[in-house]
């Protein structure tokens, strides 16, 4: 195939330098079929660009308008997705190897468009609980977090260029911050496929996102303290990249993701013959080969009992190679080449430093076959496993990463020194013990969890849907201490916060209500001679509330709720068991000082109100004896939009009300937080 000059993306156009800049190859065949080249582009002026124009656009929309911003982004990308796989197979990658890349991307984007959910309708998040700042309640404090006026910088490694730039992009977008993606020069003329297909589909702010193919060296020298910068790849680039004196100077926030020394443990329960034995071999072998162990979560480090290494050795070595390597587009291909001669060359100087201290006993790095392909003009290589039978003292395997199809078997003597040798990474992403025993399992968890982003346990309970050793999942945190980079990125509404700024704000329960839509207790309230019930979703507004009628406590109340409800707690009906207790006499059950409340506060008549939600936040903050007058104060506390599933859905929102209970001294006996839905006024 003709050489193809890729393009970048910068300030709202594509720029290309016709046949200049570096050769890209086709891993399996050798051919040049790409050049990049960032020559021409203006880092400055796209990091401006993404100020002045993405960051803006983005901000004028609330959490809500940015997740379905993703979510119909995902759905135009997976109708094409048949055209990024086409070009996957350039970078080496089988069907499988491609499915976790491109499919688990537009997964992320899915995932965080899902998250909208956990987010107010505004552009702002309400973070935590107020703070009682004064005696009176008449000054207080809360936390809000905006959008970062600044733009993300994701440099991204080779080994997933669309998961690489999906799963980060899906998480500053939906914050409200601009980005500009820089992925591996390597794999980047699939970055740049997709990329395509987000420009064309117009779904995004402009200014939203940026591409730079080629290389981005400088683009440091003008970030600003409200950028963020995020890198994945090796800890030396990334270390090198996170002292540059002006990130360092006005402390631009670096999120580090290096690769990792990660390991699988075999608990000391599990023998040959056990279901779990099956999947521990299984797992190792299916992170020896996916990506042709290009990951920076493969297990590089396998973690067995003395006494069982021959057995996981010849098991392993069977499931190995039986396993097709070969041109990735054919159908019985299992494992494709590494992304290119260059790192195929790398990972070969690795296993021979390697080779000083341990041997290899899977696997020939010169004698293994191909299918449909030449082996020396393609990047392959074999699986490679080493065996290293006193780890403790040849420490090669705990500080040399082969990043390919390469770990290393080696044996423990007790379960200490397991934990023990799964910590001499130095700090990893992610590593995984398969056990049937929980006590062993929690043992490990908390032995080995100060220096693992992430741990795995396995068994024949999960095994089945689990989603494995190396699949950092979109809701959960991706990173790790030490080695790993002591970063942090994804994690749901964890990731979000990165590119939030937190602020405390201070001011009466009045100003904090207006300030963040939600009603403060002892902020002003706004009596209304229409019941709030009466009104529409769009017709409320926060502080709307309703004083009701009261009712005296009786004893055939308590009796009565006892009866309907089943609960005879000795609180409620024995007088002669209250000796010792804190209470003076027969106590009127909660949940009927609650129910008691709806009855006082609800308008029973047919009316925007289509149903009770739940409840939230219930506390009984003061017993209620017969005899006792208790009425209730109503107020709308805040308002949830929501979108319609469907033409034929009814439109409405969620109102989340603040139940006060308050007996004939005013003071609170009761208070909850209740969930109505509403119809809206307007159906379109």
């Amino acid at each position: 195939m003709a050489v193809t000059q890729l393009k970048n993306y910068a300030e709202g156009k594509w720029v290309r330098k016709q046949n200049e800049g570096e050769l890209l190859h086709n891993a399996v065949t050798g051919e040049a079929i790409f050049t990049a080249s960032s020559e021409g582009l203006d880092f400055g002026g796209m990091m401006q660009y993404a100020r002045k124009v993405g960051g803006p656009a983005l901000r004028k929309l609330t959490f809500q308008q940015r997740g379905l911003m993703l979510k119909a982004l995902a759905l135009y990308l997976l109708e094409r997705k048949e055209y990024f796989y086409q070009v996957s197979t350039y970078t080496g990658a089988t069907r499988v190897d491609s499915w976790v890349d491109i499919e688990g991307g537009i997964g992320n984007l899915f995932a965080y468009a899902s998250l909208r959910r956990q987010f107010p309708n505004e552009r702002f998040y309400v973070d935590g609980e107020a703070a009682k700042l004064s005696k009176n309640n008449t000054f207080i404090g809360h936390h809000i977090m905006v959008p970062r006026e600044g733009v993300a910088i994701h440099i991204n490694a080779f080994n997933f260029p669309v998961w690489g730039m999906l799963e980060k992009v899906a998480v500053n977008l939906l914050a409200g911050v601009p980005a500009i993606v820089k992925p591996a020069t390597l794999t980047s003329y699939l970055t740049e496929a997709v990329f395509q297909e987000i420009i064309k589909s117009g779904i995004l702010p402009e200014g939203s996102l940026q591409l730079i193919c080629g290389s981005a060296r400088g683009i440091l020298d003008t970030v600003e303290a409200q950028d963020v910068v995020t890198f994945t790849g090796s800890a030396s680039t990334g270390n090198s990249l996170r002292t540059h004196p002006r990130v360092i100077e006005l402390n631009v926030p670096f999120n580090l993701e290096a690769d990792s020394l990660n390991c699988c443990v075999l608990g000391p329960d599990v023998h040959n013959g056990m279901p779990e034995f099956d999947i521990f071999i299984k797992e190792v072998a299916r992170e020896i080969t996916t990506k042709a162990g290009q990951k920076c979560t493969a297990i590089r480090r396998v973690i067995v009992p003395a006494d069982r290494v021959e057995d996981v050795q010849i098991a392993l070595g069977k499931r190995l190679q039986s396993t097709p390597i070969g041109d990735p587009g054919l159908k019985e291909v299992r494992m494709g080449p590494l992304a290119g001669i260059s790192q195929r060359n790398e990972v070969r100087e690795k296993v021979q430093e390697l080779a000083k201290s341990q041997s290899i006993v899977i696997g020939d790095m010169q004698h293994f076959e191909v299918i449909g392909a030449d082996k020396e003009k393609g990047a392959f290589l074999p699986p490679l496993v080493f065996l290293n039978t006193d780890p403790f003292t040849n420490t090669d395997c705990h500080n040399i990463e082969a990043f390919g199809p390469v770990s290393t078997i080696m044996p423990y003597n007790t379960f200490d020194d397991a934990i023990e040798l799964a910590r001499m990474g130095k700090g990893s992403l992610v590593c995984s013990i398969v056990t049937q025993d929980d006590d062993v399992a929690k043992e490990f968890v908390l032995g080995v969890a100060t220096m693992h982003g992430r741990v795995l346990v396995l068994n024949s309970d999960c095994a089945k849907e689990s989603t494995g050793h190396g699949s950092p999942m979109p809701l959960l945190i991706h990173g790790g201490p030490g080695r790993a980079g002591g970063g942090e990125e994804m994690g749901g509404k964890r990731g979000v916060m990165h590119y939030l700024q937190r602020t405390a704000i201070q001011g009466s329960p009045t100003t904090i209500t207006r300030i963040i839509n939600v009603y403060q207790q002892g902020g002003r309230q706004n009596e209304t001679i229409v019941h709030p019930f009466r009104k529409h979703f769009e017709e409320l507004e926060v502080g709307d509330t309703v004083t009701t009628a009261k009712h005296t406590v009786s004893e055939a109340d308590i009796t009565n709720f006892a009866n309907v409800s089943g609960d005879n707690f000795y609180a409620h009906m024995d007088a002669t068991s209250l000796e010792g207790t804190i209470f003076e006499r027969r106590v009127a059950h909660g949940y009927f000082v609650l129910s008691k409340a709806a009855g006082l506060f609800v308008d029973a008549k047919k009316g925007p109100v289509l149903l009770n939600y739940g409840i939230d936040e219930a506390r009984f903050t003061k017993p209620v004896y017969p005899g006792m007058t208790i009425g209730v104060k109503l107020t709308v506390k805040e308002k949830v939009d929501q979108e319609k599933r469907s033409e034929d859905d009814i439109a409405k929102g969620i109102v989340k009300w603040l139940v006060d209970v308050y007996d004939e001294t005013g003071e609170t006996v009761a208070i909850a937080t209740i969930l109505t839905m509403v119809k809206k006024l307007n159906q379109d």
